[in-house]
This record gives C-alpha cells, structure tokens and sequence, in this order.
C-alpha cells in the first residue's frame, strides 16, 4: 500500500512493505495519533471496510441510548491492523460522544472511551478529549492547528 504524506514544505511518498522498521513504527505512530484525532472522518475515507448502521443502542459509558455505527476493516486493506472494528456511539446532532475499540472484531471490546471537549476548527469539529471507565486513559490533544489552502 502506498503512502503518501504532505506539508507545506515536503511531500514524501513511501510503500508501507518496502520501509525499514525505524519508519514503519513512526509511520504507525502518525497513524495512531492521526486516528484518535479524525477518527470519523476514517467512516469516509478508508477504503477496505464494512459500514454496519444500528438506530439504536446503548452506549458503553453513559449507558445513554445512541445511534451506533460500526466500521470494521477487511483483509490487507485494513492498515497495522486488519480485521478491527470499532463501534462509534454518536448523537442527534451526528457527534461522536463514545467508542468501543475491538480488536480482531471480537464481541468483547479491547478498549471503551469518550469523545469529549470538542472544538470548531474552521468549520472541522475535533474532540481532543478521551477518557476510559475509571480514568484508566486519558488522552487528550493541545494546540490543533487547521490549515487551509487560501
């Protein structure tokens, strides 16, 4: 699978077979950090994956009911790792309020957090707040920047 990353300076392309293993684990520390960040925007963007849609659900934290929506990557398609899935719990206003991470797409979840404190970046809602049952993680962003083309 080829790669491509850009800034405002560089462009670097790279095929994710053909990189040594300095680079391959900052290459999955990008798509780590990337994917806490921009999650949703993942339901649109990835390809290699099943889209599951339930009305409703009870979400894993709040015990609220919400629309769930479960994105689970295929085959060789699906990164670092193939055959996840992860549950996004979203309200009426389409904000993604809680996750289930499940790794290998077993029905017990690998890890449950919020997405909270979210903030308007140029019309991009990102929530830099995610924190697990009984504050076994917290991880949260600072200083987003969004960069536009003008």
């Amino acid at each position: 699978m080829d790669v491509t990353m850009r800034s405002d300076k560089d462009t670097v392309s790279f095929n994710r077979k053909e990189v040594d293993s300095l680079s391959m684990d900052a290459d999955k520390g990008f798509i780590n950090d990337a994917y806490w960040l921009l999650a949703p925007m993942h339901l649109v963007w990835d390809e290699g994956t099943t889209l599951t849609v339930q009305d409703t659900a009870t979400a894993p934290m709040s015990q609220q009911k919400m629309s769930k929506i479960t994105l689970t990557y295929n085959g060789e398609e699906g990164g670092y790792t193939p055959g996840d899935a992860y549950d996004f719990f979203y309200d009426d206003e389409y904000m993604v309020r809680e996750w289930i991470y499940r790794r290998g797409n077993v029905s017990e979840y690998s890890m449950v957090t919020t997405w909270e404190d979210y903030k308007d970046y140029k019309g991009i809602k990102i929530a830099a707040d995610h924190k697990a049952p009984e504050d076994a993680v917290h991880l949260y962003f600072t200083d987003i920047a969004v960069k536009t083309e003008e």
